[in-house]
Parts: C-alpha cells; sequence; structure tokens
C-alpha cells in the first residue's frame, strides 16, 4: 500500500496505538531483569494491549510460519524478529523489544533495546549510539525533506561513530498495515526519493551493529542474527511528518495522554 496523508480520525486512530505502544515500553523499563523469561515479558506486554483496547500487529503476521507471539525479542546477536520463549535474559545482555499495536484498522510500531543489568562497554556504547542515531534521523523527517535524507542520516551519524548499519532490513511506511511503501533505506545518499509531505506517516528504525552488516535467518525462519556473531540494537518510533520535527506517535513519555 503507497504511503498517504492521513486525516483526522485515522491519526487518532493511530495515536492511540502509539500510546499503547509507548506505555508498554515504559512498563518494560522495570520488567527487563536479569532472570526473567522473554516469554513472560511477551505475556505483560500482550495482557497490557488487550486491556488498552488494541490488537498485537505481530500476532499471527506474515509467514508462514506466522509470527507466533505479540512481541518480537531479540537477544544479543539476534538483530530482530526474535520469537519469546523460556530463555532467561541474564546480567550482561542486550534485548531489543519490537511492538507493534493496532487500533480501529491503524498501526503503529516502536522497538526499543535494553541493558540487562550492568552490561559491557561495548554493549552500553552500541545502545547509546543505535538511539542517537534514532533521534538525529529523526531530526530531518518535515514537509519539503526526501526520503533518503533520513537514509543518509542514519549511516553518516552510526558509521562515523564505529558502527556497522543494516542493509537488508529497513524503515517503512505504516498506517492500514503495519509495513506499507515507501520503502526506506537505512544508508544511501540524501537528496533522493520521495518528497515528505505534512501527514505522512513513516516507522523510522535503524538497526545497529558492533561488527559487520550481515545478517542470516534462523531455522524457526523469523530470528534474525548477525553473521558474525556480534552484538546488535535496534530502536524505532513511529512519526508523522509536519512543516517542522515531526510528531511521534510512540513517545514513552507522553503516551498518557492520548488513551
Amino acid at each position: 500500500m503507497a504511503v498517504t496523508r492521513k486525516n483526522l480520525r485515522e491519526l487518532a486512530a493511530m495515536r492511540r496505538a502509539g500510546a499503547i505502544v509507548g506505555r508498554c515500553h515504559r512498563m518494560l523499563r522495570d520488567l527487563v531483569v536479569p532472570g526473567v523469561t522473554t516469554w513472560e515479558l511477551d505475556r505483560q506486554v500482550h495482557q497490557r494491549i488487550s486491556a488498552a483496547g488494541g490488537r498485537p500487529s505481530f500476532w499471527g503476521y506474515g509467514g508462514p510460519p506466522p509470527f507466533p507471539a505479540a512481541t518480537c525479542i531479540s537477544v544479543n546477536e539476534e538483530l530482530v524478529h526474535g520469537i519469546p520463549s523460556k530463555r532467561k535474559l541474564r546480567e550482561g545482555d542486550i534485548v531489543s523489544i519490537d511492538i507493534g499495536v493496532e487500533v480501529a484498522g491503524y498501526h503503529a510500531d516502536s522497538a526499543w533495546s535494553y541493558a540487562v543489568g550492568r552490561v559491557s562497554e561495548e554493549a552500553a556504547g552500541l545502545l547509546r549510539v543505535t538511539e542517537e542515531t534514532l533521534y538525529h534521523a529523526l531530526s530531518v523527517v518535515r514537509t519539503g525533506a526526501r526520503l533518503s535524507d533520513i537514509s543518509w542520516a542514519i549511516q553518516q551519524y552510526a558509521e562515523t561513530r564505529g558502527y556497522g548499519v543494516i542493509r537488508n532490513y529497513i524503515s517503512h511506511g505504516i498506517g492500514q498495515a503495519l509495513h506499507e511503501d515507501p520503502q526506506i533505506l537505512n544508508y544511501g545518499p540524501p537528496g533522493r526519493g520521495l518528497v515528505m509531505q505534512p501527514g505522512m506517516t513513516f516507522a523510522i528504525e535503524p538497526m545497529i551493529v558492533c561488527g559487520e552488516p550481515s545478517t542470516q535467518v534462523l531455522r524457526d525462519g523469523w530470528t534474525v542474527v548477525t553473521t558474525d556473531g556480534r552484538l546488535a540494537a535496534h530502536y524505532e518510533h513511529t512519526v508523522v511528518v509536519t512543516d517542522d520535527q515531526p510528531e511521534i506517535l510512540t513517545s514513552q513519555e507522553t503516551s498518557d495522554e492520548v488513551l
């Protein structure tokens, strides 16, 4: 589905979906601790989404096989699409949790990476730079800019700090579908592609690694890992284009205002 400028009714649904996502991530700040299983984290998020009147966007998504959980939970060298399980998080792990919510036929999506207890300097540096990369990319999202300005912002910020930018998983449009056109590369030169207009909605999601930016999919058909086994991090917000800074629909700080 091609990107469109969302009307007030559509944006209201996406704001509510985004608020639920933001509230879930705020809850996870206290739940991501050594000893918790990724299945328990998924259960808590699923319950929170349902109680707020949303539906998990990832539940039954895609396939075969369809994704079997409400959240994608990826640990250490796992980049994206990790399946929740009885695996217990350990001190020093990093974990990326991707949450999508649908409300009234419209979606919002945000991933965040968390430190489990005290982590290594390498892990802490990766988390910090990947989050900074996301906000650097969001700073160029505005009316009149082009899509590849986002691509360049991500690549330039991360690579100049010594990190790898994943090529084969990208940012995207979002709305009536979780993943819509346009596809937005997380690398490439600026000044190319679609001109952004007010009311367009995108999910911007840099995926950054400590080593080589190459990946493979495990036998479960979903979990994506770095081929060199080094750490990966993933941060994402759903945003609306405006004439100034974008409106962040999945903010963890202002989500209660919409619910």
